[in-house]
């Protein structure tokens, strides 16, 4: 097999990794600012990620991850199962990121939806999620839904 010479296998070229003080910059949270500030951020995003527990709140509530806590990674797995069920059977419906909080044996899941959905479909789907994942989880879960007209309500400030 030949090789050129740049790409010679010694143990001086084996490193494909690179890492620059770009790749450090911490980047988290932030959004890029344009020229017109017509790039729209919510609450939850117009807030930087280090003022989590002062002025905005987690969007998973449990106490599995304290210290002596049980079932870490389960839980985990079951917010994210959660989530992509969520997204996946109100397709289009939510208007925020889908709060879960945990209270003893019972999964409390909420949000915010849009208003022109039909009210009937919106029974329908809070009904079946609850039982689907009452089912699954093997505990009651309870759905909690604010509506609001237009996302243009949630929009707090332009950057």
């Amino acid at each position: 097999m030949y090789l050129p010479a740049k790409w010679s296998l010694s143990p001086s070229n084996t490193c494909f990794f690179h890492t620059s003080a770009a790749l450090e910059k911490r980047q988290s949270s932030r959004f890029k600012r344009t020229i017109k500030k017509d790039n729209p951020l919510t609450y939850e995003q117009a807030n930087p990620m280090y003022s989590i527990a002062v002025r905005k709140s987690w969007n998973s509530w449990n106490t599995s991850n304290l210290e002596g806590g049980l079932r870490k990674a389960e839980t985990a797995f079951e917010d994210m199962f959660i989530r992509k069920f969520m997204f996946g059977t109100w397709h289009k419906m939510f208007l925020s990121e889908v709060i879960i909080k945990r209270r003893a044996n019972l999964i409390v899941i909420g949000g915010i939806i849009n208003r022109q959905v039909m009210q009937r479909k919106i029974y329908f789907l809070t009904g079946y999620t609850e039982e689907i994942l009452s089912y699954l989880f093997k505990c009651p879960v309870k759905i909690e839904l604010q509506t609001i007209a237009d996302k243009s309500e949630m929009i707090v400030r332009y950057v």
